[in-house]
Formats: C-alpha cells, structure tokens, sequence
C-alpha cells in the first residue's frame, strides 16, 4: 500500500512538465495556493489518469489470478488466452458495424467478444487427448488473438474514423479519459471484484483437482460460471477503457504468490494491489524515457512483462503440465 501511495504521487509529479511534490500535494489539499495551470494538470488530468491506470490494472490483476486458478494453468491471461482481444473485437465491431458509440454502449460488446473468446479458446484448447492443458491453451489463445486482430484491423480499415481511433486505442492508453469515464466504468469493476474475491474458496479447492473439490462440498459447475463471468466482466471492463494492456495479468498472480501462497483468500487481493503498481511503474517509464513524447503503458508493459513470460514457459515443471 506504501508503495502504491508513492507510485501515486509520482504519477502526479512526473510528466511532460515535472512538477514538484510539495505542489502536487498542495494542488490536492489546497488548489487555491498554487497556480491554476498546475492545479489543472495534477486534479483535472493526472489525477484522472491514475485512477484509470489502478482500476485498469486492479482489474486485469484480479482477473489473471482468477483465470489462472480456475484452469490450473500457470499460463493463463486475458491476453494471452484472447479474452482481452475478443473484447477488442466487440468494441470495433460495435463501432463500425453498428455505429455505437459511447462507453456505456460499447462496454457491453466488450463483455460479449471477451466472454466469446474464452468459450472458444477452451473448447479448442480442450480437444484432443488428455484434455486442457497449459501449453494447448495457451497456443488456443494466440491463434485466437492473431484471428482477432486481424478482423479487428479490417473492421476498423473500413471506416476511417474509427480506424484512427482504433490506432490510439488499440496501443493501450491511460490519456484522454474524464472523470465521467472513471464512474461509468467503476460499477462493472466493483461487480467483478466482487464476484471474482467470492469465488476466493472456491478455488482453493479447485487447485486440489475437481474431485477432490466436489469432495470438499463445491459444485463446479455454479463455481466456474462465477469465475468466468468476474474474468469477463473484469476484463471487457478494463479493455473497453484503456485498450489491451498485456501480460499484467500473467506476471502479477506469479509475483504475489511468491510472498503469499497459493491461498486465493490472499492471492486475489495481493493481485489487486500489486497490478496498480506495475502499470504505474509502466507509465512513469512511458514518460520519462522519450519525453516530451510519451510511450504508451501497454508497450512499456509488454517489454517488462515478456522475459518474465519467456522465463515462465522455460521452467521445466511447466513446460511438463
């Protein structure tokens, strides 16, 4: 949490225009005491922006840990298992095809291309012998994604506006969103984090094998419909604002657990936390490294989070499930 607070701040401070702590904090106690373009740029854009950037991250956290608890794949990710691009797809498709406009519009398409795309993946990650696995799983995901992406781009090729929407979008953007933003899409979250924290026991037991789950009293058919609508919703969510932002999802859950287990009681609050942190952490670097320029959070992210990923898929215990 100390650490949070602090990305917070710098978050506030760091930017084409530095400014300093001291009138960072007094433009959030007592905007009247400094000037009135500093006090624009911390509460009306800065501000803003950090709370999308937690609530986005919160989000993809949570539902990484969920995804990955509920199929016992280490691998598993709203990115890399295409939920996020099937989001993607919803919304580009809701746009260009039916010209909807509007996050409170476009954010249910999301939950539907999300949900889709999960459906579609564990089918064909479930085909063959020995059922789902890992490493079927994820291959399932970025075939699926590829495909997505491409009818996404040639959706939005269709129509010149929304292609150059789609351009800033698509990247994973923090900037451009107004506090309206912010409370439309806080509900959805608040109910995904619900669901996704009640399902907390549940998968506890799941990691035990489903046997022993249904032994232990839990039916595992109301308990994965849980989860996988807390993934939907979270994700849809998190992309109908911010755009994709990868692999947050899959470093997260492994970095939590190496301080608190595999107990998803503490696992899945550790992820909430935790995920806010690197995105900060992603876009103070986006500022910082071309400024003026500013590198969008999700290409900042993608290089910090694939060594990790390439580390993961090369341990041998994984690469065996």
């Amino acid at each position: 949490m100390v650490v949070l607070l602090g990305l917070v701040l710098l978050s506030l401070a760091v930017g084409s225009r530095a400014i300093p702590l001291a009138d960072v904090a007094r433009a959030l106690t007592d905007p009247a005491s400094v000037d009135p373009e500093t006090a624009a740029i911390v509460r009306g854009t800065r501000l803003t922006r950090t709370f999308v950037a937690i609530l986005a991250a919160a989000a993809l956290g949570l539902a990484g840990a969920v995804m990955q608890g509920l199929t016992r794949n280490p691998l598993a990710d709203p990115g890399l298992l295409g939920v996020s691009a099937g989001a993607a797809f919803g919304i580009v498709a809701s746009a260009t095809l039916l010209a909807a406009t509007g996050l409170l519009t476009t954010i249910w398409f999301a939950f539907g291309g999300a949900a889709l795309a999960a459906v579609v993946v564990y089918a064909l990650g479930s085909r063959g012998r020995g059922g789902a696995s890992p490493v079927k799983l994820a291959l399932a995901g970025v075939a699926l994604t590829y495909l997505l992406d491409s009818l996404t781009s040639g959706l939005a090729l269709t129509d010149p506006e929304a292609l150059d929407r789609y351009r800033y979008w698509s990247a994973g953007s923090l900037t451009g969103h107004s506090n309206e933003t912010v409370l439309t899409v806080l509900p959805f979250l608040a109910l995904g984090a619900i669901l996704a924290f009640g399902t907390a026991p549940a998968l506890n037991s799941l990691a035990l094998g489903d046997d022993v789950a249904v032994t232990l009293g839990r039916r595992l058919g109301p308990t994965r419909l849980r989860a996988a609508i807390a993934v939907t919703v979270l994700t849809g969510a998190a992309v109908a604002v911010t755009g994709p932002i990868v692999f947050v999802g899959l470093v997260v859950p492994h970095l939590v657990r190496m301080v608190t287990g595999p107990d998803h009681r503490w696992l899945l609050p550790g992820a909430a936390l935790v995920a806010p942190c690197l995105v900060l952490v992603a876009d103070i670097l986006g500022r910082v490294v071309a400024r003026p320029q500013e590198i969008d959070v999700s290409l900042v992210a993608a290089l910090l989070g694939a060594p990790f990923f390439i580390a993961l898929v090369r341990r041998r215990r994984v690469a065996e499930l």
